[in-house]
């Protein structure tokens, strides 16, 4: 039997020190908060968005970085399991749009008290407001932790579960990338991913608070298209959000850094060119005497026949039959192809997720044992590896947690 120090009860750690203790190891946890889990309870705006119902097949489809990293991890603790174990705990599940899984209750909280509950069977020791400040390592051989009080605890594993850097208000603030750059471990850089995007334009601050449903969106990056999908956007009051463009974002959160990109929705992806065209014409035909104002609030909702007016010159009094083929030409190229420019992503407060991390060449995929400092494993969203969203982060933040406890001998 072993003595394991897991370092972070977000979502890896609490089920890796779970999964630990479950083998018959002494599992002492070390979280820096006030409770466990403070990330958990703030996801999927409070109703915790836990996994996804897909099979492990469609799941690797929705991760980004380093898919094939993920193999062993996901196998071995699949959405199903997850799903399984939260309800083995006493909280039903209910599944929605797009396979995402919740607990029935619509509470975050349900799914750390399940981890809590699992880790207290299996007779975890937790500490709270404990802060790990670096780790003891000799011959390349993990010894123990370091508290930032200076105190040390020795043990034969450690399990380092700290978190990225986004929402750094729940903790998240990059002390397990400083503790294993310390020990020569290799870090990538860091970005913040599924954030929103700033955007260049002025008048899209007037579209503040407005939803767009079953739009498509493309982000070019010159001519290269980088992500193209269908979906919900939201305008916000310094650019772009929503469930497409958080995950546009993952996709160039990197370009970003050093350009700016290009956003094109198309506001009626049902409809060819053609097909618009005969609807606009339809509308001239059937209403004359009504005004391009008239016309603009058929085809578009809130304030943005007011954005395309001033985007397209038209006189809004004017009236429709007096509409030219130019003007019908502009008005359908604008609705097939709104256009944004983005200077920019939110920054980390802003971010759901990290995107970059511990490089996955420092990390042993069958077992997420450091392949430099033995008895050091690493998990969850220290691990440079993400994914879209709909509850796949914290799968994969499940997963990995399980396998690193799983891998201790």
């Amino acid at each position: 039997m072993s003595r394991v120090i897991v370092v972070g009860g977000g979502a890896s750690g609490m089920m890796a020190a779970f999964r630990a203790a479950k083998n018959g190891h002494e599992v002492l946890l070390l979280e820096k908060n006030v409770k466990l889990g403070k990330k958990i309870y703030i996801t999927g705006k409070g109703r915790c968005n836990f996994t996804n119902a897909c099979d492990v097949q469609d799941f690797f489809s929705n991760v980004v970085s380093n898919p094939k990293f993920l193999y062993s991890a996901l196998y071995a603790f699949d959405p199903q399991r997850m799903m399984d174990f939260v309800e083995g705990e006493g909280v039903p599940v209910k599944v929605e749009r797009g396979k995402r899984a919740f607990p029935r209750s619509d509470h975050a909280s349900d799914i750390t008290k399940a981890l809590e509950s699992a880790m207290k069977k299996a007779n975890v020791e937790v500490r709270l407001n404990a802060c790990v400040s670096s780790l003891l390592v000799s011959d390349n051989r993990i010894n123990g932790v370091v508290m930032s009080d200076g105190n040390q605890f020795s043990c034969d594993d450690v399990i380092l579960a700290t978190g990225g850097v986004s929402y750094p208000s729940t903790g998240s603030t990059g002390d397990g990338h400083r503790m294993l750059s310390s020990e020569g471990i290799a870090v990538t850089e860091l970005y913040p991913a599924l954030v929103p995007f700033e955007t260049e334009e002025k008048d899209i601050t007037k579209l503040q608070g407005l939803s767009l449903k079953n739009v498509n969106l493309k982000v070019f990056d010159g001519k290269k298209i980088c992500f193209d999908d269908f979906g919900e956007m939201l305008f916000t009051h310094f650019g772009i959000s929503g469930p497409l463009v958080l995950s546009a974002s993952s996709h160039v959160t990197k370009i970003l850094k050093d350009k700016k990109i290009t956003v094109s929705v198309d506001l009626k992806p049902a409809l060819s060119h053609e097909k618009l065209e005969q609807r606009i014409i339809r509308e001239i035909n059937e209403n004359p005497k009504k005004s391009f104002a008239f016309l603009l609030r058929r085809l578009l909702p809130g304030k943005m026949p007011e954005v395309f007016f001033e985007r397209l010159s038209f006189d809004e009094t004017k009236n429709l039959s007096d509409m030219t083929r130019v003007e019908r030409s502009l008005l359908i190229n604008t609705l097939k192809n709104f256009r944004i420019t983005v200077n920019a992503t939110g920054g980390f407060k802003e971010a759901i997720i990290t995107q970059g991390g511990v490089s996955v060449k420092e990390v042993t995929p069958s077992t997420m044992e450091s392949k430099k400092i033995r008895g050091l494993y690493i998990c969850g969203e220290l691990l440079d590896v993400d994914a879209l969203t709909g509850g796949f982060n914290l799968q994969i933040a499940f997963s990995t947690g399980y396998l690193a406890g799983e891998s201790i001998r």
